[in-house]
């Protein structure tokens, strides 16, 4: 395994346990000590890490939320199987809000041509979805976020006023007992109307996002009907789902075809 291959699975260690020790490092990889040593080295020099006595723990600041279109080059296979799993919940003749989030896109991409209509803030799933001779688009419209592309402001919130759904699919930065939250305020308002709309809101979360929260709540626990992850939470925050009545959807990632 190369050096790179092996910084990115510590990182991915340490975002689901918050600390990494040399010999766990040792032992995942099949390395030295001193191999491990100078990884850490070398994620330290990118500030992507700080050294501990024996390992590691991840800097206590808040990550940028990258462009859209580099969050997208970086989709995983976790939100790969959320996405196959929601379209699964979508069905002929539904209304449906489909939100800005790239997880929500997934779910877009593995859409079948059925007969439905889809109202989105998102220019680029409204472009993806256009090839579904079936489905029919509303793209509300707005203020453009060029980074992240969506739509934004009170027109779009005015617009989303008039309308009323079955179904929300909504993306978060993260997901804790203090509510959903995103990076940016002008969204998450947008996705608190989105809600506000549904007869049912359908939130879609990886699990690096449970038990985290960013900048800016747009809404509580008790506002989710259904949340979909790819593996099963901790007890703790199942049992957070549980009193606030959310239902909770895994996903098994070995039903991810090469499609």
């Amino acid at each position: 395994m190369y050096q790179e291959e092996r910084l990115i699975g510590i990182l991915e260690f340490l975002q689901r346990n918050n600390r990494i020790s040399v010999e766990q490092i040792c032992s995942l990889f099949a390395v030295s000590r001193d191999t491990a040593r100078r990884d850490l080295v070398k994620l330290e020099e990118e500030q992507a890490i700080i050294r501990t006595r024996g390992g590691a723990i991840l800097p206590a600041y808040h990550n940028e939320v990258k462009s859209y279109s580099n969050r997208l080059t970086m989709v995983s296979i976790e939100k790969k199987s959320i996405g196959k799993k929601t379209a699964m919940l979508i069905y002929p003749r539904d209304r449906i809000i489909l939100d800005a989030s790239t997880t929500v896109q997934s779910c877009a991409e593995q859409l079948n041509n059925i007969n439905c209509t889809i109202i989105t803030n998102s220019i680029n799933q409204a472009d993806l979805l256009s090839t579904k001779s079936e489905m029919n688009i509303q793209l509300l419209g707005g203020t453009l976020e060029k980074d992240h592309r969506y739509l934004y402001g009170p027109s779009v919130i005015s617009k989303l006023s008039e309308y009323l759904v079955d179904k929300a699919f909504i993306g978060v930065v993260g997901i804790s007992e203090h509510g959903l939250t995103v990076a940016h305020e002008e969204d998450g308002i947008v996705k608190r109307k989105m809600m506000q709309q549904a007869k049912q809101v359908i939130v879609l979360a990886d699990s690096t996002k449970l038990g985290k929260s960013d900048f800016f709540r747009f809404a509580e626990i008790r506002d989710i009907d259904l949340l979909i992850t790819d593996r099963t939470p901790s007890q703790a925050f199942r049992e957070l789902l549980t009193k606030h009545n959310v239902e909770l959807l895994t996903t098994d990632l070995h039903e991810i075809g090469d499609d």
